[in-house]
């Protein structure tokens, strides 16, 4: 059940996106229809191919929207950021359809259609996504959930999941407590009852269980739990609850045992042959476009601060393996004359004047596209940490070692969800979406992060 609530999510992205596509292409026909209203020849002439011009309007409005976000299931918008994040994506698609046109003529649908229909666009999406987020915030609309438990662990969903942004998809009922353990969630929310589990959820509609109590062993109500389950209520453990809903995996509530009967992995054949084409098609296609920039960068690292241009580093990579990691100088020759390895902090005083630009932009990054293309790294997966940090991490925190499952990558979820790590407690907490990563991976999913970074660059997130 865990797995189809999951693609239910992703249905209802497809949805949406699939009704922005119909939003957006009536859009450009309205805007047709008024800009050639008094001349009808102009509009016969423009409607013989009018659907498939129309299509990729929608399609490069739509890809931008999905670079900044609006198609993520685990990010949440208030208003004035559905706005900027629309405006920024309708600019964006914008410049992409012109580009589209300068090297495709005969897709132009001309200035005035495509500013009316942008302008009509963008004015349809954001009316209907309030109208579906003020009809979809209704509780009405939300699963009804029940949590088996009420101490530390359980407490976990008020501590962690407490604001109403973060329960857009359910409506928490109650905590039921089990066995003589100590109430730890407030008592307006606890449930006590001699109802039985199954009349419990009956009485108060509850759509899924989450079990969530401090001590399993021997403290379920596994009968009663099987009963629910025949009823239709979906049953899920307190980790994959958290997987579903924040988009990390909760290190503190995980088991190996959860982590080996959940699913995913995925390091089929073809998944992997599929990811190896993924990445020497994006990393190709960066590299014959940034080129310019590249030499550009290089002479301007070399005019400020002469040589070395590249800086290599000794990183680790899939199954432990290390290997050479290349960036853009952009920091001091003696940052570590010392050789003691160090994390890099905001407003680093090593770091020159060209440096603190390239950082910000990511352009010091462009190097490892040759990383990519040897295969030593992947273009989405867990950034690559040095041997030294890796050591340390590895003894104070728990499954770190699982992010090396996989190739590092140029950028990757935990980069999305969470800013520069610089302490072995960031660390920590984009592990938790880096197992997220590890455990979801996918092609879908590695280029809505794809995607997405191009947010993380043009605002400089997680830079340092």
């Amino acid at each position: 059940m865990k797995v189809s609530l999951r693609s239910r999510k992703s249905r209802a992205v497809f949805v949406l996106w699939m009704g922005e596509l119909v939003l957006i292409c009536l859009a450009v026909t309205i805007a047709a229809w008024l800009r050639f209203f008094s001349d009808p020849d102009t509009h016969i002439a423009f409607a013989q191919d009018a659907p498939i011009r129309t299509l990729l309007v929608a399609i490069c409005t739509t890809g931008a929207m999905a670079a900044f976000g609006l198609y993520q299931v685990h990010t949440r918008h208030n208003r004035m950021d559905l706005v900027l994040r629309l405006g920024m994506a309708f600019a964006f698609g914008g410049v992409a359809l012109l580009v589209l046109y300068y090297a495709v003529p005969a897709t132009y649908i001309g200035r005035g259609v495509l500013a009316i229909a942008l302008s009509l666009a963008i004015l349809a999406v954001f009316v209907l996504r309030m109208v579906l987020q003020r009809v979809f915030e209704a509780d009405i609309f939300k699963r009804r959930v029940l949590v088996l438990g009420a101490g530390d662990n359980a407490n976990l969903i008020n501590s962690k999941l407490r604001r109403r942004s973060d329960r857009h998809s359910f409506f928490l009922v109650g905590f039921l407590p089990t066995g003589d353990r100590a109430v730890q969630v407030p008592n307006e929310l606890t449930i006590r009852t001699d109802c039985s589990l199954l009349e419990v959820t009956q009485l108060m509609n509850v759509h899924e269980i989450v079990v969530a109590p401090d001590e399993r062993r021997g403290k379920l109500p596994m009968e009663e739990l099987l009963l629910c389950a025949q009823r239709g209520i979906a049953v899920t453990d307190l980790p994959a609850f958290f997987e579903r809903e924040a988009g990390k995996i909760k290190l503190s509530v995980i088991d190996p045992s959860s982590l080996v009967f959940s699913g995913g992995f995925d390091h089929s054949m073809p998944r992997r042959l599929s990811k190896r084409f993924f990445d020497l098609v994006a990393a190709g296609a960066l590299l014959a476009v940034a080129w310019p920039a590249m030499l550009i960068v290089a002479a301007c690292v070399w005019l400020e601060s002469g040589s070395p241009i590249l800086y290599r580093q000794t990183r680790v990579g899939e199954s432990g393996a290390s290997f050479e990691l290349v960036k853009f100088r952009s920091m001091r020759t003696d940052a570590e004359k010392d050789g003691v390895a160090r994390w890099a902090n905001k407003d680093d005083d090593r770091t020159t004047r060209i440096g603190r630009f390239i950082r910000k932009t990511r352009l010091d990054e462009l190097p490892q596209l040759f990383n990519v293309l040897r295969g030593e790294m992947s273009f989405v997966g867990p950034r690559p940490e040095r041997p030294q940090f890796v050591n340390q991490l590895n003894q104070e925190i728990r499954y770190y070692g699982i992010r090396h499952s996989v190739k590092p990558g140029l950028t990757g979820w935990a980069q999305l969800r969470y800013p520069y790590g610089a302490s072995v407690s960031d660390a920590e907490e984009k592990l938790k979406f880096d197992l997220f990563y590890v455990k979801n991976q996918g092609l879908a999913f590695d280029l809505m992060i794809l995607l997405q970074t191009v947010e993380v660059v043009l605002f400089g997130r997680g830079a340092r």
